[in-house]
């Protein structure tokens, strides 16, 4: 089975917007458009549709073969290029359950289009990602939901006895794959259970999903960093084949990966799909954005590093950081409103930073980014304090490009940033061990911005200006 190497999302880290778009955001008719973009000029292979948190277009796939027919009658929908759709978890986001039903709707109902436009069709689309997993039976009802009364529905027969696969045609495919999203630490140690449970006696094969920016954002960066390497380690030795992929930001505190700098490629060498967010794919130039996407589906996965470093060690910097968000959680959520958006999102139901009921909260993990990177506290500076030179050894053997990470992230630091964030004890801790050159220029851009935060006047442009010099908004 062909896995793509690359998956394009509608993740909104971008500051600069594509060509394509009419506007500073992201609509539904740009969403088709960037379909069609990233599969025939940037060569990338499978577009994730995010129902998750934001509205996107159900009939994807018949206005791609309208709207595109040359383009799709060579490049098969479904065989050669594919839409993944993302839906919303029931267990979870109770008021989206019923979109989770509408959107496997949309299964069959592509397939109908591929049928009429295509000779020999293969479903154009035939699994999905379910997010914020934590047990088998989420995985399990979806599944059994899909296969019993959504596609279940051609067996069906009428009180007059028409069945209604020969009224309304069938209901096809008959089964879907389920691609299981991985979201929180605790979720992520255990993904092995969790697949082993669903797949037993169904697949002899999955793709299993391991998110990057949720985990840091609650946990911290390199507590994150460490968690997706067991967890790649873990699934690894399964009995079935997995193929992971994993979801990459370009800052380092949301996976370190944009066309220059790949290093998540090093940090997670089993990993078959990595994910081109939008930062990745619109703010560099073309030839670099192509080339790197070509280098990168050149590649083959490898095997998982085994490393050694205890959970202790996660639980203990992963601590460090969370005792030191509510310092500074009002001030992020003040200058957050501030921060473009992109694409039009709902607020993301989740974790730490989130809204289950704690009694904190934060944006979004990129707009998160995006307030500290502007001020000039890189994130992942956030309770590294709590690093011991022993925990340091096996942490740098654990993450082979910590110190190239932490480089990039020391040159963005703003020392005018500690009036508003006051962690003197991990600048100090991660000067004693980094080495480091500060950005002249991004150290002026950034007291700009602490400037217009104090003035209340004209944040959202000096936190673009941020954005532009570093190639990402957050």
């Amino acid at each position: 089975m062909h896995i793509p190497r690359v998956m394009s999302t509608q993740h909104p880290d971008n500051v600069e917007m594509p060509f394509f778009a009419k506007q500073n955001y992201f609509d539904g008719e740009d969403e088709i458009k960037e379909a069609y973009y990233v599969f025939s000029h940037l060569g990338i292979e499978e577009q994730m549709w995010d129902f998750e948190g934001k509205e996107v277009d159900d009939f994807v796939v018949k206005k791609l073969l309208s709207t595109y027919p040359e383009f799709f009658s060579e490049k098969v929908i479904g065989l050669e290029v594919r839409i993944t759709p993302r839906v919303p978890n029931p267990e979870v986001e109770r008021d989206e359950a019923k979109l989770l039903a509408e959107t496997l709707e949309m299964i069959p109902r592509s397939f109908d289009y591929a049928r009429k436009f295509y000779d020999d069709p293969t479903p154009p689309i035939f699994e999905i990602i379910v997010p914020m997993v934590t047990k088998s039976e989420e995985l399990e009802r979806i599944y059994l939901f899909y296969r019993d009364f959504v596609a279940g529905k051609s067996k069906l027969t009428l009180a007059d006895g028409t069945r209604v696969g020969d009224w309304l045609g069938e209901f096809e495919p008959e089964t879907i794959g389920i691609i299981p999203l991985f979201e929180d630490i605790p979720g992520m140690l255990k993904c092995d259970a969790v697949v082993r449970e669903f797949a037993d006696g169904r697949f002899d094969e999955m793709r299993v999903f391991l998110a990057r920016s949720d985990p840091a954002l609650n946990y911290g960066f390199i507590p994150a960093t460490l968690a997706a390497k067991i967890a790649l380690q873990r699934l690894y030795d399964l009995e079935i084949d997995v193929y992971p992929i994993i979801g990459v930001g370009c800052p380092p505190f949301r996976g370190s990966f944009d066309p220059e700098n790949m290093h998540a490629l090093e940090e997670y060498p089993s990993v078959q799909t990595f994910t081109a967010q939008s930062a990745f794919k619109y703010d560099y130039d073309f030839n670099t954005v192509f080339s790197a996407v070509m280098s990168l589906k050149e590649s083959m996965p490898g095997k998982p590093d085994r490393i050694e470093t205890s959970k202790d060690t996660i639980d203990r910097l992963s601590g460090e950081y969370r005792k030191r968000i509510p310092a500074i959680a009002e001030f992020v959520n003040e200058v957050g409103k501030f921060v473009p958006k992109r694409r039009m999102r709902k607020l993301h139901i989740g974790l730490f930073g989130y809204s289950r009921g704690d009694r904190i909260r934060l944006p979004r993990a990129i707009t998160f980014c995006a307030v500290m990177y502007s001020i000039g506290f890189p994130p992942e500076l956030i309770g590294i304090s709590a690093l011991g030179d022993k925990d340091y050894e096996n942490v740098c053997e654990s993450i082979p490009t910590l110190e190239s990470q932490m480089e990039f992230v020391l040159s963005h630091y703003n020392p005018e940033s500690l009036k508003i964030v006051p962690f003197e004890d991990d600048i100090k801790r991660a000067r004693e061990l980094f080495d480091f050159e500060p950005r002249e220029d991004y150290l002026m851009a950034t007291s700009r911005t602490i400037n217009s935060i104090r003035k209340q006047n004209g944040i959202s442009d000096a936190i673009i200006e941020t954005g532009k010099l570093r190639r990402f908004l957050g």
